[in-house]
């Protein structure tokens, strides 16, 4: 085994690379329950469907598209100083910590979210946990060079997706059988004798405990990464530590200008994450609003989603170490460029599920090998592991603002989001454009 010039961390630890993905344990717990699995559906259940928000006409589910782009406009604006700041200051856990609080207690603050009475709840809570995944993201991500080898950046990065889909589910069937059996769970006899605590429904107060118990796994599990990831050492005093920060971005954005190659892949990256991103965030909505799932059926279409993930996550890794990274990653993205159209055409639910599978099978893939790829441009030994992830996150992060927005702005400009799930297919055409033009050598192969 060899060590990391910055930590002397020993690589490929099984203990550290095991405490690592159980972040993705933890956070998953949000990105599924609260972006995509139960949140949506209750959120466009006790919300208007059309209403008027500081003078402007707008659907409810154009607002939850434009809560996502604002609160991704706040994180890519936020992170290129912080990771800078982390790289310099050996706080890279300390902002890890920091975000993971503010994710799990603004989710525990959804449990008060009750409908349009108390919307800014709502809009504030969820903002606030998409800033604290977010932003706890770009350092869990940038310990991936850190703790794995080159040879293992696939493996290791498909591990923390798998970990957390396993993970996710676990909770997300506890969800299931609290919402579909509430008096089990003694919630029928809360809502009888205590409906100015819990609300006037058991299956509401359940969608809302849901909320509540996410923080809890996100916040408790989070422990063990914090716990077995190494600690870092700060390169240096500083006077201050904010000047630093957009020094050590400039800094690297220096060193990646030269690279041709990196370049175009962060390009490509872009422009294909618009389109994974948003189709991630708002396929719950289209299914409520179009095909008009209830939260039973939509959490049983995620089941199937996440369980095709994890094994499709693992697929892609292993493919990409026999046909190169980008040979696959092309072949992922002409996979969600049918999964749009098929989106665009779906009249059914039978149909839908079959479009669900196909996204599971390609978001894992798509997420994790990306991530082991750019992990691959970063020189070996580099000290600015978080400032070099600070690009890659902060493009993904816009590229969320752009697509969601672009899916909101169709979706209230034409009335319809089969509209918005075409125009995605377009973000998918232009990044394998791109990608075509990355030269394929070791650092990629």
């Amino acid at each position: 085994m060899s060590h990391t010039s910055s930590d002397s961390v020993v690589l490929n630890d099984p203990k550290v690379v095991n405490g690592w993905a159980m972040f993705d344990w933890a956070n998953s717990a949000y990105a599924l329950v609260i972006t995509t699995a139960i949140f949506p559906g209750y959120f466009n259940g006790v919300t208007d469907k059309e209403f008027s928000l500081f003078g402007i006409e707008m659907t409810n589910t154009a607002l939850f598209s434009y809560s996502i782009s604002f609160a991704y406009l706040i994180i890519a604006a936020m992170l290129p100083l912080l990771s800078g700041i982390a790289d310099y200051g050996g706080k890279k856990m300390t902002f890890m910590k920091r975000f993971t609080y503010l994710g799990s207690i603004s989710c525990m603050m959804l449990f008060f979210f009750t409908g349009m009475n108390n919307l800014w709840i709502g809009l504030a809570g969820f903002i606030l946990a998409v800033i604290g995944f977010a932003g706890g993201q770009v350092f869990y991500n940038s310990y991936l060079p850190i703790i794995a080898s080159e040879d293992q950046l696939d493996k290791v990065s498909a591990k923390g997706f798998s970990y957390g889909y396993v993970g996710s589910v676990i909770l997300l069937i506890v969800n299931l059988l609290m919402i579909s059996f509430p008096s089990v769970f003694g919630l029928d006899f809360l809502v009888k004798n205590f409906p100015h605590l819990f609300g006037e429904s058991a299956t509401a107060l359940a969608a809302r405990l849901s909320f509540v118990m996410v923080g809890a796994w996100w916040m408790g599990f989070a422990q063990i990464p914090f716990n077995r990831l190494p600690k870092q050492a700060a390169v240096g005093k500083v006077d201050n530590l904010l000047s630093k920060g957009y020094a050590e971005l400039k800094k690297v954005f220096q060193k990646v200008k030269k690279e041709t190659h990196t370049k175009r892949f962060l390009t490509a990256f872009f422009c294909y994450s618009a389109g994974v991103q948003t189709a991630i965030f708002l396929a719950s909505t289209f299914a409520t609003d179009v095909l008009g799932f209830s939260t039973n059926e939509l959490i049983i279409v995620v089941l199937i989603l996440q369980i095709v993930a994890i094994g499709g996550a693992y697929l892609f890794a292993s493919l990409s170490g026999k046909f190169g990274n980008k040979r696959i990653l092309i072949l992922i993205l002409s996979i969600w460029i049918v999964v749009c159209l098929s989106g665009y055409l779906v009249q059914d639910k039978t149909m839908f599920y079959a479009v669900a599978g196909g996204v599971g099978l390609v978001m894992g893939g798509v997420q994790s090998l990306s991530r082991s790829t750019y992990a691959k441009f970063i020189p070996e030994g580099s000290d600015d592991t978080a400032s070099y992830f600070s690009f890659y996150d902060v493009l993904e992060k816009s590229a969320i603002v752009i697509g969601t927005f672009v899916f909101g702005f169709i979706d209230q400009i034409l009335g319809g989001m089969r509209n918005s799930m075409l125009a995605l297919a377009v973000f998918f055409i232009i990044g394998i454009i791109i990608l075509s033009t990355v030269k394929i050598g070791r650092k990629i192969e």
